[in-house]
């Protein structure tokens, strides 16, 4: 198997533990404060990294060669999280997931402004009608006659994000390796949203415990399959396949919420995803 069909396929596979990360996130969010449930994902994240490393290592790899850039890029995580659990706390999963599809288009241009990956002329067009897409799954008024949710543009902010935590998983992927990458992933941004639960905890019920632990574990899953992804293929290559989680987010918000997406969700996610298409298309010929 050639490295960059081995990265789409850990990519694809990131991708849906992700969507089971959300899910059970958004479950969450009807009864704890968002700082809680942040708190406790990057909590169970690292005792499970810790535990896996432990066994398979016999040792905890905490050192890196750029210690700034892990806590850097795990804040961008954190940031990315907070926005998503407030917006899923408000809007349906597979809206807040459609929104977060412009994340390629943020990646795709910071790899050609920070990595120095070749971004030509096909692949910018691709951006331009992600960015097409993202204004159709936003419901502009002038398209349908009302204003859009607001809760509706922190899934963009999710975007950018998690665009910059991908570029620097890139980036440290040269540096780093995989267990100290996956190591470092929760230590920052659970140190900071730690601060907030003298002033929000709530005791958690027993089914709490479960989904915060599986929190932890497809969160921690899902990102080391990242990590692994990234170290095998450029980024702008993988971006699009984040718009796979479509079909997942589809599926969970309808079988488990009961709300399925409403036609501008799907033009819009179906736009976005013709632009990330066109953004892959070119590299993923050559190769």
């Amino acid at each position: 198997m050639s490295p960059i069909l081995a990265g789409l396929l850990l990519q694809f596979s990131a991708i849906a533990l992700f969507v089971a990360l959300d899910t059970v996130t958004k479950m969450l969010t009807a009864d704890y404060p968002v700082p809680q449930i942040v708190f406790m994902r990057f909590v169970f994240h690292t005792l499970v990294v810790a535990l896996a490393l432990r066994l398979a290592m016999g040792r905890l790899p905490w050192r890196s060669r750029a210690p700034g850039l892990e806590v850097v890029r795990s804040l961008a995580l954190l940031l990315a999280n907070v926005l998503f659990v407030v917006a899923l706390s408000y809007i349906p999963l597979a809206d807040a997931s459609a929104v977060t599809f412009a994340s390629p288009i943020f990646t795709a241009g910071l790899a050609a402004l920070v990595l120095r990956e070749v971004v030509g002329p096909r692949r910018w067009v691709g951006i331009g009608i992600g960015l097409v897409g993202v204004m159709i799954a936003l419901r502009p008024p002038f398209l349908t006659g009302e204003m859009p949710h607001w809760a509706l543009f922190l899934p963009l902010g999710t975007a950018a994000s998690f665009g910059v935590y991908q570029i620097l998983t890139r980036k440290l992927s040269a540096v780093d390796g995989p267990s100290t990458i996956i190591l470092h992933t929760g230590l920052a941004a659970g140190a900071v949203a730690g601060l907030a639960q003298p002033f929000v905890w709530q005791a958690p019920s027993s089914l709490a415990w479960l989904l915060m632990i599986l929190a932890g574990v497809f969160g921690s899953a899902g990102h080391y399959l990242l990590i692994q992804a990234y170290s095998r293929a450029p980024a702008s290559i993988l971006a699009p396949m984040t718009y796979t989680q479509l079909i997942w987010a589809t599926l969970s918000s309808a079988l488990i919420f009961g709300d399925p997406p409403d036609g501008w969700t799907l033009l819009g996610a179906a736009v976005i995803a013709s632009g990330g298409i066109v953004t892959g298309w070119p590299e993923r010929r050559r190769a």
